[in-house]
């Protein structure tokens, strides 16, 4: 069966137990569709369809509430919990102390349940920027989404980031409109910012039946027919083919508007539709799940996830509509012929190919979560790591469901398994040794904000370094480096927040109280202009001394040549004849890179440069690697100080949701942190408003207290990496300065 895993911070414990304690049933849900009254049935033999899904969206849209929803009515769960906690219990993929009380997602929760004749897998991710990684994670290994909307809000600034993610690993989705039971909600206008902003073809395939306080379920566009969700919880479905009269003239609209949208995707619609004839029910449902499947389509489903309506309906359109795990194109690159595209099967049966994607500390020890691709993983088995040729035996693998695990024997191809005693990288590939092939890796953004932080006590050092080794091995976005002036640690990600979460956890789990200071903001430089270098490098000191002249220039990259190159810097070796012998290249190469780690305005990491390396001159006794490659880091670290270097700032595109009272203080107050306002636009009913502006990072220190006190506590705002731009000249002056003070004072 495939599975997606729990990607669990090691404070939760883990419990291991019968599986069969998860899946006591409410007697009550016997009515509900789908639901099956014995936990065998999990795994029974009549579970046909496989579906591996991710539940994504902008923070606060119901992400964990409609997972809380789905558990329930397949039965994994007996009760449906507060996302936040407030009942004592919380949600149920919310495991975390640290996520109940925020009520918010900070990591990937996954569970696995069963629909009708479907195992169906599901991962829970979060909504803030700032936890971003996990998202890409998952939707690295899934085969389809669920993305879910606002019914008020609509598309929000993370719902455009999850979009590009979802298509940058050619993710199936379809769509979900939340809380339509919310005053303002309007699913038209939901649809129209999917159409216009995510630019995808998304058409309806239900009409609500109420909005607001009077919203009582669905109709289905396709069947025809009304879903009413009644019950205490919503699990009884009244359905009947009696189409309210005020909806008529609605549905008949709609109805028609979902045939011409999925006749531009789908030409066997398309024909039908020129041709002017009705497609039946089948056909229609074939043509949306082919186009879905081949990205071309998104269904959109609609319901409140908070009131109990529309779950199951959604349900039944992941079953229906998304693809098996076979059916998505998965590619490897085959290391044999320069990493050439070899189209991965999918079946069990072929040789195991499988993506460890995330590794976790536990107190059972190191957790590798692996995807298969194709072939089995069984225990007892010998797997190979194509990275490195590791030969490792499999002793025990599991699966999860939130924080609980349980044993299995073999794993699929399709499924996420987890497993220990694996010794390996994350996005390092397994075989069974017959092949030479490895996947592609995951796209890993860069940070944007760094903190200063040391232990209150020295006692503690040796459980502040295991937490940072820990929280670094799960965590691609954080980084940790030492400052070689003050000799601080230095941790980086994705914002305030993230950094927040753990320095909590570090207090929490390892019980190491963290002094941090003011944010640094990851500043970088770069050059305006062209600039030539001819330097020699010579030091005698008794012996065999140090000799290498280089010659070149510098010159400015523009961001399309870096998006182009795939890297930020280009080093090109023009050089002929052997005045460099051939064997130094690679030196100078490497001090190229050297003089890129740090510039020479406030020591900040260098983007934009292209190195040119021309001419030069050795020396047959005292010419070694070692001179070249510091002559090289030299040449260029003085070149640019002539290129006219300027400082680069990261910039955050921020999005303000607040009542329209407070639009004019809002606006002000983005305006005097130096924003750019792009627009602001009034909801419907004029009861709220949306800015969007870009604003330096450097200026956003606080901005969430001084947003709160300007709006009476309900103005709220996300953000997200933008670029890195040039800085005024009076800030580029202010922060050379300071760069200055503290090396003279470190020195």
């Amino acid at each position: 069966m495939n599975s997606i895993l729990r990607l669990l911070p090691s404070s939760r414990g883990l419990k291991v137990a019968p599986l069969q304690k998860h899946f006591s049933l409410n007697p009550s849900l016997k009515s509900c569709r789908g639901v099956v009254g014995d936990a065998s049935r999990f795994f029974s033999s009549d579970a046909t369809k496989h579906r591996n899904i991710g539940i994504s969206a902008h923070i606060d849209s119901g992400k964990t509430t409609l997972t809380e929803r789905i558990l329930f009515y397949t039965g994994r769960i007996n009760s449906i919990h507060d996302v936040r906690g407030k009942d004592g219990v919380g949600a149920k993929m919310d495991s975390m102390d640290l996520e109940r009380e925020k009520g918010i997602t900070i990591q990937s929760a996954a569970t696995f349940c069963q629909w009708k004749d479907a195992h169906v897998n599901i991962i829970d991710t979060p909504g803030h920027v700032d936890f971003t990684i996990e998202v890409e994670r998952a939707l690295r290994v899934l085969d389809g989404g669920v993305l879910v909307l606002c019914g008020v809000s609509g598309v929000q600034s993370q719902s455009l980031t999850v979009d590009r993610q979802m298509k940058r690993y050619n993710v199936p989705r379809v769509a979900f409109v939340n809380k339509l039971d919310r005053t303002g909600s309007n699913p038209w206008k939901v649809i129209g910012d999917l159409r216009d902003q995510l630019k995808l073809n998304a058409a309806a395939v239900q009409i609500p039946i109420g909005l607001e306080g009077e919203h009582e379920g669905v109709i289905d566009l396709i069947e025809e027919k009304c879903l009413r969700f009644t019950g205490e919880k919503g699990e009884v479905i009244e359905e009947s083919t009696d189409i309210p009269a005020d909806l008529q003239d609605l549905f008949e609209e709609k109805k028609e508007e979902l045939i011409e949208k999925l006749a531009d995707a789908d030409d066997d619609i398309a024909e039908l539709f020129l041709m002017e004839e009705t497609p039946s029910v089948q056909e229609i449902k074939d043509a949306i799940r082919r186009q879905t499947v081949a990205c071309n389509f998104v269904p959109v489903f609609m319901g409140s996830a908070f009131k109990n309506k529309g779950v199951q309906a959604l349900l039944d359109g992941v079953v229906d509509y998304l693809p098996e795990p076979i059916e998505k194109e998965n590619f490897a690159l085959d290391r044999t012929k320069g990493e050439e595209q070899v189209k991965v099967s999918g079946k069990s049966e072929d040789p195991l190919l499988a993506l460890a994607f995330k590794l976790e500390e536990t107190p059972f020890g190191q957790l590798t979560y692996m995807r298969v691709y194709q072939g089995m993983l069984k225990k007892g088995n010998q797997i190979v790591n194509v990275n490195d040729g590791k030969k490792t035996k499999l002793a025990r693998m599991v699966r999860m469901h939130s924080d609980d695990m349980e044993e299995i024997d073999q794993a699929g191809a399709g499924e996420v398994v987890a497993m220990f005693g694996i010794d390996c990288r994350s996005m390092d590939t397994f075989s069974d040794g017959g092949m030479n092939l490895a996947m592609s890796s995951m796209f890993v953004p860069e940070p944007v904000m760094s903190l200063a932080i040391k232990p209150k006590e020295s006692k503690m050092q040796t459980n502040f370094a295991k937490a940072l080794n820990k929280f670094t091995k799960e965590d691609p976005t954080l980084r940790v480096k030492v400052d070689d002036q003050t000799k601080e640690t230095i941790i980086s990600g994705m914002g305030e927040l993230h950094l927040e979460v753990y320095i909590e956890r570090m207090k929490r789990e390892y019980k190491v109280d963290i002094i941090s200071g003011q944010p640094n903001v990851n500043y970088k430089e770069t050059i305006s202009q062209k600039q030539e270098f001819d330097y020699l490098h010579k030091k005698q000191t008794g012996g065999s001394g140090q000799y290498a002249k280089v010659i070149g220039y510098i010159e400015p990259l523009d961001p399309e040549e870096q998006k182009a190159l795939g890297k930020p810097n280009d080093f090109v070796n023009e050089c002929i004849g052997t005045n460099i012998p051939p064997e130094y290249y690679s030196s100078c190469e490497k001090g190229t890179n050297d003089a890129m780690t740090e510039g020479s305005l406030v020591g900040s990491e260098v983007e934009g440069v292209r190195v040119v390396l021309q001419d030069g001159a050795s020396h047959a006794v005292d010419s070694s690697d070692q001179a070249f490659r510091t002559c090289m880091a030299n040449a260029i670290r003085s070149a640019m100080k002539q290129a006219r270097p300027s400082i680069l700032e990261p910039v955050m595109r921020v999005e303000i949701d607040c009542p329209a009272e407070f639009q004019g203080t809002v606006v002000a107050g983005v305006n005097r942190r130096m924003g750019l306002i792009q627009s602001s636009d009034m909801n419907d009913d004029g009861s709220g408003v949306k800015v969007l502006a870009e604003v330096p990072l450097a200026n956003m220190f606080g901005y969430s207290t001084e947003l709160r006190s300007n709006t009476q506590g309900k103005g709220e705002f996300t953000m997200e990496y933008h670029t890195h731009v040039s800085v005024p000249k009076n800030v580029q002056d202010e922060l050379e300065k300071k760069y200055k003070e503290e090396r003279a004072n470190s020195d």
